[in-house]
């Protein structure tokens, strides 16, 4: 029986899925690997603004690191401001060069390559009012979280 197109993408997600937990698993056994916010926070620094109704987030990204990130709750615009990455998502293998902007659907779970040295921004529309609600408001660790809905 020939699987729907729907279930077809169903089944690369849940692939996908599988396979970028398997990675950061293995990036996290790495010697040079740090999980965690003070660790990330001395090659990462991230700069935080909250202006009405909305949380700015810039982080500086240097050359040849491999990062995975959290899971996105809200669909948002980001910025790539000045380097080059290469992102693995459920929707493949993008190269993106300084200047771009793109948007983040909910769902979405990235591999980063950091080419150079790279300053991304995101924006998120968000009430909350200290970094720690943010993240737990925009984004979560866990694809069964019951507050992510997928478009």
């Amino acid at each position: 029986m020939e699987l729907t197109e729907k279930e077809q993408k169903l089944v690369a997600r849940k692939k996908f899925r599988n396979k970028c937990a398997e990675i950061e698993k293995n990036i996290l056994k790495h010697k040079n690997s740090f999980n965690g916010i003070e660790e990330s926070l001395k090659t990462n620094p991230i700069k935080s603004t909250f202006t009405d109704g909305q949380y700015i987030r810039e982080i500086f990204m240097p050359a040849d690191q491999l990062i995975t990130t959290r899971i996105h709750k809200k669909k948002h615009p980001f910025f790539v401001m000045s380097g080059k990455i290469a992102i693995v998502s459920e929707e493949g293998i993008q190269e993106i060069e300084a200047p771009y902007h793109g948007i983040t659907k909910p769902g979405t779970k990235r591999i980063i390559y950091t080419h150079e040295d790279t300053v991304f921004i995101t924006v998120h529309a968000t009430n909350k009012k200290t970094v720690e609600e943010v993240v737990k408001d925009i984004s979560t660790d866990d694809f069964n979280d019951p507050t992510l809905i997928i478009e």
